[in-house]
């Protein structure tokens, strides 16, 4: 690692890297391969390693446990899980799926692979999470649900959010892979609304290679995720509806295990690298950060700034200078879903709120690989770059980016 000093150090104009690897957004969390391997080895004995078996089993009662919930149902990954909820919650005979824009980039492709239609509102501009004040613009005859993402930091009112669904009589499906392991005024995320929907990517907060699940304390619903995710099967070959093969293997299942054992551990070091950037990024003018509410439980695994308007270099820019260090930040749900071009229709009216937020946040290393002392050097070279912003904008805009070189 190494300091910056003179314009000239950055890796942009020709100098050497701050880090030698790359330092990234992603949490991937490697559980004890010991607990992976135990865990394993009990699919092994009982000789059944994927449908249903029994790790997939144990993994749905642990996670219903930590989300306070009656039903926990697994998937192969979080994007089916959240297709076929949709499938089987949105209103027959409904054309549109309402959702935020400044979400997941594959959340509107859900909708329209289920030949819906996805219909963008706003955002709250300090939670940044779709509320029902945003929500309720977009709704009409033609509504058959509403899709609901967790932002990364916040999280939804809920109470807000359950009123507006009641209020119209509509499905309320939430996708709270940002939220894995957190509560909202006590209460444990994943017990709200008709369902909730997590991923377990190895870049999540639960590692399970790739897998998703579902909670939700709708007994019937869980019955029919756990048939279409395995066919339509009613029983042992007997399709009774259309379905397709979601399951969850159990090699994926008992990385999920060994993941759950260290959470309670894991949450605490994504603390303590929490609470480092919110000291350094104290020290630094026009740069915000985005905090986490620690009256209540938090995983605390992502680390998202706010340029305010003074910050003196552009938010494109600053990606451009970071990824040069190998530190491999990325903007917030940039470019927002209704600003993408699709081969399927999607409705939109003006999102203000959305297309400011999308220009001024940034998501910064962060997760299992990032040291104490790695953070206190990125505060410096930020703390450099607010310095010296001006003078390295200018450079910026007189020379093309791969003309830019050491003097």
């Amino acid at each position: 690692m190494k300091n910056k000093k003179a314009i000239y150090d950055l890796a942009l104009f020709g100098g050497e890297p701050v880090f030698s690897t790359i330092r990234s957004i992603s949490n991937i969390v490697t559980p004890d391969i010991d607990a992976f391997l135990s865990y394993l080895k009990k699919s092994f004995d009982a000789r059944c390693l994927t449908d249903n078996g029994p790790m997939v089993k144990e993994m749905e009662r642990r996670l219903a446990e930590i989300h306070g919930t009656e039903e926990c149902v697994a998937f192969c990954n979080g994007l089916w899980g959240i297709v076929l909820c949709i499938y089987c919650l949105a209103r027959e005979g409904k054309t549109e799926v309402v959702m935020p824009s400044l979400t997941y980039r594959r959340l509107g492709d859900i909708a329209a692979w289920l030949g819906l239609t996805p219909h963008y509102c706003d955002v709250d501009p300090v939670t940044l999470a779709p509320t029902a004040k945003t929500i309720e613009p977009c709704l009409n005859e033609n509504t058959s649900m509403i899709l609901v993402a967790q932002p990364i930091v916040n999280i939804l009112d809920y109470d807000g959010l359950t009123a507006l669904a009641e209020k119209h009589n509509l499905p309320l499906l939430i996708d709270s892979v940002e939220a894995g392991y957190a509560t909202c005024k006590g209460r444990k995320v994943g017990s709200f609304g008709n369902a909730e929907c997590f991923s377990m990517h190895a870049s999540k907060l639960l590692n399970a290679f790739e897998a998703g699940y579902v909670t939700t304390n709708d007994h019937e619903l869980a019955e029919r995720l756990r048939k279409v995710r395995a066919f339509g099967r009613g029983g042992q070959d007997n399709v009774e509806e259309l379905g397709m093969n979601a399951i969850l293997n159990e090699v994926h299942a008992a990385m999920a295990l060994a993941s759950i054992d260290d959470l309670e551990d894991q949450v605490e070091r994504n603390r303590e690298r929490y609470t480092a950037y919110k000291k350094v990024i104290s020290n630094i003018p026009s740069l915000e950060l985005v905090e986490y509410d620690e009256t209540e439980v938090r995983g605390f695994k992502n680390i998202l700034v706010r340029l305010d308007g003074s910050w003196p270099i552009s938010r494109k820019n600053m990606i451009r200078i970071l990824h040069a260090e190998n530190m491999l930040v990325r903007p917030y749900y940039n470019p927002p879903l209704h600003a993408n071009k699709t081969e399927y229709m999607t409705i939109s009216s003006d999102l203000p709120v959305t297309d400011k937020l999308t220009k001024n946040h940034l998501l910064l290393p962060s997760g299992a690989f990032l040291t104490l002392q790695e953070i206190e050097v990125i505060g410096a070279l930020l703390s450099f770059l607010q310095e010296t912003g001006k003078e390295i904008q200018n450079i910026i805009e007189e020379n093309s980016y791969d003309e830019i070189k050491c003097s």
